[in-house]
């Protein structure tokens, strides 16, 4: 009984047991659809929280978008706002920029009819220097030159030229009219700074010996030229105070120190100083650099009436008729004519175009008052006023950006021959312009349209002082009363003319412009002969003319 008991509840627990009964398969079928019921709920709940989850992602990603794009648009307007008061601003220094320069050209204008008020007040002044007794503004002391030359003088001559801080030796033969100049030899030296505050005595002691020393370097073989022509011609390139150094009349030069230097005892020593280094060469006047460029003219064109130099300084010297000079008159000499050291340099005139930025040049200058010519037409000012124009456009309009470059604040250090080289700039973009500003101001961000406003302001400043130059020259043309019925040929020497084709062309067009197709071709204005210095050769010839002179 008990064995079959137990093999009935193994039989029973098999029959619980077997995966196949029914009862199994039905707990089986419960319990795996509580799990799927499970397990369907919790796919349920995660996707409900999944859905939420993205919704929440979804609103989140929406609100930064829009808080993004919020931001972007706010940021853009600000630029955009930045950007339109920037370029407001940039346009209106812009309009105060061509304001600028607009005033300033209008304030050079030199239309023909103001050419002719200021030839005419020259003319006018001229008549009263050599009327009157008394000084004048407009320096015009006789120049007792005893002859210019014929151009049928010849030889080997030597010449001085003293000009400031240096001094040119010179040697050239002469061949006649018919032959250009030849066998050229020029030296430039330097004048010690001990030596120039000295006595005169000490400074031709020291241009003698200098002049020894060249004669022996390039001594000649053969030299055809008579004792009786050993002239040697004294030029000075700076303006000086004199009634001819040879007649007695005190000579000083703006830029020495040398003070005792008066009239016939100038020559004097200098011959003294000569001799006593042994050179067999005489000097019989000092005059200044203008009237031996008009004997260079003369020696080559007897049409030549006048003579001009345009360089650092400018000065002009003419043949004057000698019954227009009461004062010579009475002279022992019966020349028909004589040579006027025209200091035009120092003429002024209501008629001249001042500017706002020449009045503070003057006054800032050292002899606030005078030169005013000068300081309109040389070398030594033309940069400075276009310096000066800038450094307001810089200040006033930003030209070179928010800081002014402190360098362009710096007085005269744009020299003239910078100044040509931006004015005749034809390069794309003015690139030698930006070269320059960066050579001479530090500039190193100039725009090309800063560039552009920098090459008019320097062509509004030439042209003005080239056609102020051409009204004196027809101012003295017409002084001489030979506009209408004689040509005149007119020498004109300097760097400013010579290497400044612009400023060149602009003194030809004035010429041409005041005296028009008719009359234009009665003036003939032409290059001085031999170069820097030339006119001292030329000289010395003049004064072998008459042995006697």
């Amino acid at each position: 009984m008990i064995r079959s008991k137990s093999r009935w509840a193994h039989s029973s627990w098999a029959w619980t047991h077997d995966t196949r009964s029914p009862l199994h398969e039905y707990r089986a079928s419960v319990t795996c659809g509580f799990i799927l019921s499970w397990g369907r709920k919790q796919k349920l709940r995660e996707k409900k929280v999944l859905v939420v989850d993205n919704f929440t992602y979804r609103r989140e990603m929406r609100k930064a978008v829009v808080v993004a794009a919020v931001t972007t648009a706010a940021m853009a307007a600000a630029v955009a706002v930045l950007w339109s008061r920037w370029k407001q601003e940039s346009e209106r220094q812009w309009r105060k920029t061509r304001r600028i320069l607009r005033k300033f050209a209008r304030d050079c204008a030199t239309p023909v009819s103001k050419l002719w008020l200021v030839a005419d007040a020259l003319v006018s002044d001229m008549n009263e220097a050599l009327t009157s007794q008394e000084t004048t503004t407009l320096n015009m002391p006789i120049s007792y030159v005893a002859s210019l030359p014929s151009g049928d003088e010849e030889g080997l001559y030597y010449g001085l030229n003293l000009r400031g801080s240096n001094f040119l030796i010179l040697r050239a033969r002469l061949r006649g009219k018919n032959e250009s100049i030849s066998e050229l030899h020029r030296e430039e030296v330097s004048i010690p700074s001990n030596v120039m505050g000295g006595t005169s005595q000490e400074l031709f002691d020291y241009i003698a010996l200098e002049l020894a020393k060249f004669i022996s370097e390039h001594e000649v073989t053969t030299d055809d030229t008579p004792d009786r022509q050993k002239a040697l011609g004294f030029i000075v390139s700076y303006p000086v105070d004199q009634a001819a150094a040879s007649s007695g009349a005190a000579i000083k030069w703006r830029s020495f120190s040398v003070t005792d230097t008066a009239g016939k005892a100038l020559a004097s020593n200098f011959n003294r100083a000569l001799e006593k280094h042994g050179v067999n060469l005489r000097v019989l006047q000092l005059v200044e650099d203008a009237i031996g460029h008009l004997a260079g003219g003369r020696y080559y064109n007897r049409d030549t009436v006048a003579a001009i130099t345009l360089g650092m300084a400018t000065t002009a010297a003419y043949v004057e008729p000698t019954q227009a000079v009461p004062e010579y008159q009475s002279s022992s000499n019966k020349s028909s004519e004589m040579v006027i050291s025209m200091d035009w340099g120092n003429f002024n005139s209501c008629h001249l175009p001042i500017t706002e930025f020449d009045t503070f040049l003057d006054a800032e200058s050292s002899n606030p008052g005078s030169r005013i010519f000068e300081k309109l037409t040389s070398g030594m000012y033309l940069g400075e006023i276009v310096r000066r124009v800038l450094l307001k456009m810089a200040q006033e309009t930003a030209l070179f950006g928010e800081d002014v470059p402190p360098k362009l604040r710096t007085p005269y250090l744009l020299r003239s021959p910078d100044m040509a080289a931006m004015h005749q700039d034809t390069s794309e973009d003015h690139e030698v312009v930006h070269e320059k500003l960066m050579e001479i101001f530090r500039i190193t961000n100039s725009t090309p349209l800063a560039r552009e406003v920098v090459a008019e302001v320097c062509d509004i400043v030439a042209e003005r002082g080239a056609r102020l130059a051409g009204a004196g020259i027809v101012g003295i043309t017409k002084k001489l009363g030979r506009i209408e019925n004689k040509r005149s040929a007119i020498t004109v020497e300097g760097g400013l003319y010579e290497h400044y084709r612009v400023f060149r062309n602009y003194m030809h067009s004035s010429v041409w412009e005041m005296l028009g197709n008719e009359l234009s071709d009665n003036v003939v204005i032409e290059h001085s002969h031999g170069g820097s210095g030339a006119g001292a050769i030329f000289l010395a010839a003049s004064q072998t003319a008459e042995p006697n002179s």
